[in-house]
Order: structure tokens, then sequence, then C-alpha cells
């Protein structure tokens, strides 16, 4: 069995280590396995299992060796046919080996977690479907097969039983469930197998014996537990309190709201909405719900998701303030390697979201909930049974808004994933019903809302009073606005559009400091300007500039961006 490798590697010393077939499938299975939990364990295993079947093949062991380089008097060899050595698919077999052997129902679910496990999942039609792939699958599954009787694996290596995958399978799907939903648990299984082989074969290409081993140490960052963060949350809060102004106003209305977040969050529901005007400390708030509720109910992390990388650090920034340096974990647009110039060794050090706090964006999250790549799709596990920010929920995409609410209703349902929609504009997001009395869109049922009495706290918080023009008045052209803007010495212009925010800026007399901020920028550089009007602030409410200060802004500024 020994001879049956999964991967070779070489130390810095130049000696070659194998990683055993048996023990990588062993392995991934007791991963994936456990990543599964209560939501689908033995089919989770029988993936690990069956994946990488496919290399049982002479002609796939031959091709790791030479490829790799283990086996050095066939690897360097000059002529063309060793030099561009033809890969060796190897992810059919296992797939055709469920179906064939197990109930077609399961052996086909089964399939599409195992064909994809690199390819990423697929159709059953179109181009590269699991349909054509399993029907292209019968030599691979007899070399497989052919090697696996050489290499002599125990007979119960492969203990595949229908009336256990059964079990496994009702134990889980309550009835109702409906067969569109299907693809969710499908998604969070594949989940769980991918993210166990990346992590398996991580921790061997570094040394080590297995993932657990490897996160002893320290091969991944170690972050402290929720409790440990709820205890850091308090001791924050509590300096917050002593502080001057802790008897004002406004910090006692965001004494209240904290109070009702803390109430909320004892109460078993999983969808909830935090209704409250900017500048109300939602921020904090939402934090604090967020890590009682986890406690309370065994949630695994909390995942902060906004629309917009433009308040991303921002809100990170408060995060590490009350929590420390240690337990943020950033992952957007801006960090991430694009798709296609992914490799082996970026595809592996792609977090996993196994961390207790992680601020990302709406994009990034429910792309990854609707994806088919391995690299999105690895972090799904690690959504399920967590607390789920979404800042700024107005945000949501109207065009996406069917899927969006379908998802989050069967995670909330099923996944054991709370929900609190942050904003102060709440969105219309419950069930829509046509004229005919046909449910048009299924929408969030039963949010509850954590605030008392929202429209009493929006009148107290009020910071804003809209003058609008008349209605038959004539139109101001941009110099005009320049003009009423110039007369002012501290002013903050939003308009509608990049191309807006160019003439504005440009009929501004150069008397003043003039700023500006739009998506034309790079994240860098609007993070820069940000900085900068905060620094003209402090000076301007010290007395210290003696200028006037404009700043001209897109939306984007609208995003809760904090200026002061």
């Amino acid at each position: 069995m020994s001879d049956m490798i999964a991967h070779a590697r070489q130390d810095s010393s130049e000696n070659w280590h194998s990683h055993p077939l048996q023990k990588h499938l062993q392995k991934v299975a007791q991963l994936a396995k456990r990543f599964a939990g209560r939501y689908g364990s033995l089919f989770a295993e029988y993936a690990g299992l069956l994946h990488d079947l496919g290399k049982f093949q002479k002609a796939f062991q031959k091709y790791i060796r030479n490829a790799s380089g283990f086996e050095k008097e066939n690897a360097h060899l000059e002529d063309v046919e060793s030099t561009k050595l033809r890969k060796i698919p190897h992810s059919a077999a296992g797939a055709k080996y469920a179906v064939e052997h197990l109930n077609p129902f399961f052996g086909h679910l089964l399939a599409y977690l195992i064909a994809g496990h690199h390819a990423g999942l697929t159709d059953w039609y179109d181009k590269g479907s699991l349909k054509s792939r399993l029907q292209q699958a019968d030599d691979e599954l007899a070399a497989s097969l052919s090697g696996l009787v050489e290499s002599s694996l125990p007979e119960d290596f492969f203990p595949l039983s229908d009336d256990d995958l059964k079990r496994d399978f009702f134990a889980f799907w309550k009835e109702g469930a409906k067969l569109e939903e299907l693809h969710i648990w499908l998604r969070f299984l594949f989940s769980c197998l991918v993210d166990a082989d990346f992590l398996d074969t991580e921790a061997f290409m570094n040394g080590y014996a297995d993932a657990d081993t490897a996160q002893a140490a320290g091969l991944r960052p170690k972050f402290p537990g929720l409790d440990e963060l709820h205890r850091r949350y308090e001791q924050y809060m509590a300096q917050l309190h002593e502080e001057p102004d802790k008897d004002s106003f406004l910090n006692q209305e965001r004494h209240a709201i904290l109070q009702q977040c803390f109430s909320a969050a004892e109460t078993d529901r999983t969808l909830f909405s935090l209704t409250v005007p900017t500048g109300g400390g939602k921020t904090l708030a939402s934090l604090g719900f967020a890590l009682k509720h986890a406690l309370k109910f065994g949630k695994k992390r909390i995942i902060y998701a906004i629309p917009f990388t433009s308040i991303i650090e921002q809100n990170a920034n408060v995060f590490r303030k009350a929590l420390g340096d240690d337990v943020v974990l950033e992952h957007h647009s801006n960090l991430e390697v694009k798709e296609d110039k992914e490799t082996a060794k970026n595809r592996l050090a792609t977090e996993n979201w196994d961390a207790p706090l992680i601020v990302t964006t709406n994009v990034q999250l429910f792309e990854s909930l609707f994806a088919a790549k391995t690299s999105r799709c690895r972090k799904i596990h690690n959504i399920v049974d967590s607390v789920v920010i979404l800042d700024e929920a107005q945000q949501l995409p109207r065009d996406f808004q069917k899927p969006i609410t379908d998802m989050m209703r069967v995670l909330a349902r099923d996944y054991g994933v709370t929900f609190v929609l942050c904003t102060a504009t709440p969105p219309e997001l419950g069930k829509n019903i046509d004229a005919f009395g046909r449910t048009v869109l299924e929408g969030l049922p039963d949010v509850r809302e954590i605030v008392a009495d929202k429209i009493a706290l929006s009148e107290k918080l009020r910071r804003v009073r809209i003058k609008m023009p008349l209605l038959n008045g004539e139109a101001q052209s941009w110099q005009e606005i320049a003009d009423e803007i110039a007369a002012r010495p501290c002013v903050l212009a939003v308009v509608n559009t990049r191309k807006h925010a160019q003439k504005l800026f440009a009929a501004l007399p150069s008397n003043g400091i003039k700023l500006h901020l739009s998506a034309n920028m790079c994240a860098t550089h609007r993070s820069e300007v940000i900085a900068l009007v905060r620094r003209y602030l402090a000076l301007y409410r010290a007395g210290s500039l003696h200028k006037p200060l404009w700043l001209v802004s897109t939306q984007l500024i609208e995003a809760g961006v904090d200026l002061d």
C-alpha cells in the first residue's frame, strides 16, 4: 500500500517524501465528516474516501512520480514526451463508483461532490457536464479498481451503505423541504470535502503528519475564542462608559440601543433587524449582540458583510480597537487572488474563514454561497452555525433579491445561521404577493426588530434636515452650486455621478481646501483622502484651520463612512 501515493514533496535537503494514498483518503474523510457534523456527516465521509479513487491508476502513479521529479531518472529525460507530461484524470473514478454501487439518488449526489473536487461543481447537462464525465469514466474506473486490487487495500475500506446514507439524509432533510433547496446542501457538503482535501494536502506539503498537527504547530493563524472576545468587548465598553461625555444625550441613546441588543441576543430566533440611524453606534451594538447570541446558542463565528470596500477598513479598525489586533480576518476583493490567476500554491493559501470574526463584503459572501469553484465554495461550511451581520442591508441588490433572500431563509431555518439586517433605512424583504394571490417573492418571514420604537429613535437621532428645491424652480448650474458652497467654511457635497463630482469640483474656487471622493479612485487613495478629511476636521473643530474645507463626493460617502 505504501507504493500508492497521493502527493510527493522534496524537503530543503532534497530528500523526497511521499503522501500515502490510503492515509490521505482516511484523513480527508475524517476531516470532511467533522466539518459536516449534524448536516450530513456520512455523505461527507464517503465523499472523502472516494474523492481520489482515480489515483490508484497505474498511469496516475507513474505520472505523479515523473511530474514531481520523485523518480529522477525518469523525470529528467530530454525527450518531448517526458518533459511535457499529459495529466491523468482521476476525479471521475470515485464518482462513477458511487453511482454504480449505491442507490441512484444518493450515488449521483456523491458524484457531484467527487467529480468536482478539482474543477468545481458542474451541471448535469452542458459543457463538461457530470453526465458526460460519468459516461466517459468507464476506463478510468476500471484502471483504478485494477490498481486498487494490487494495492491490497482492506475490503471494508469503502463501507458504502444505502441504508446508512438514507438515515443520514433524512436526519437532516426534514419534511417540507423543497427540492430546489437541495443545491444548498450539496454546496455545503462540497465545501466540507474540498476544504478537508486542501488542508490535508497543505499539511503534508509543509511537513506535518496531518491537518490537526499542522494547526497545533501554528501553520495557520491561531485566534482567541468567542468567550475571550466577549470578555475583551465588555472590558472595552466599560472603558467607554467611564469617558467624560458618558452622560451626553447621544451616549444615553447609544446605551439604550446596546441594552436592547443584549436583550434580543437571548432570543432563540434566526432573523433580526437592527434599525438605528447614523451615529447611533450600531457597529459596536451589533457586535455586542453577535457575541452574546453566539455564546448563548453555540455559534462558531461572527461574519460582518459590508456592501462597499470603502468602509470595510473603517469597521475592521473599530473591531480591532475593541477586541485587539489578533482577532479580525478581512477577506474581500482587494485582498484575494483572481481566480484566473489561481495556482496550486495560492489556492491552498486561500482563506477558509476558520476564524471567530470575519469582515467581508456582500459580494464575497453571496458569491461564495452560489459559487461552483472550489476556492470560493471552500468556506461555505464555516458560514454554517454563525452569526451574519449584513451591514447597510438596504444595499442588497434588488436584481438578486429573490436568490439572496431564498438562501438566507434556508440558512436561517436549517443551517443554524442567525442573520441581522443592520441599517438606518431598512429595506422591504418580506413576502410579496401579486394581484392574483400568487407568491412572487417568498422573502424573509417574521424578522424580529431589535429596537423597540425605531421611528421614535430616528426622530431623536435626526441629524439632517432636508430642504427640497421649489417644484417649478429653475435648475441651478454647477457654478451656482459651487458659489453656494464657497460661501460656507465647511461643506460636504454629495452628488449622483462621478461626472457631476468632476464638474462641481472644477467649479469651486481655489482659495479653500478642495478634496473629492469617487469610485474612480483606488481603495488606498480613498482611504488616504478620508484620513486627510478627518485630520482637517479635527483642526477645524479646534479652531486651527483658517481656510474653508470643501469635500465633493459621489454616493459612496453615504454608505456609513464615518468622517466625524
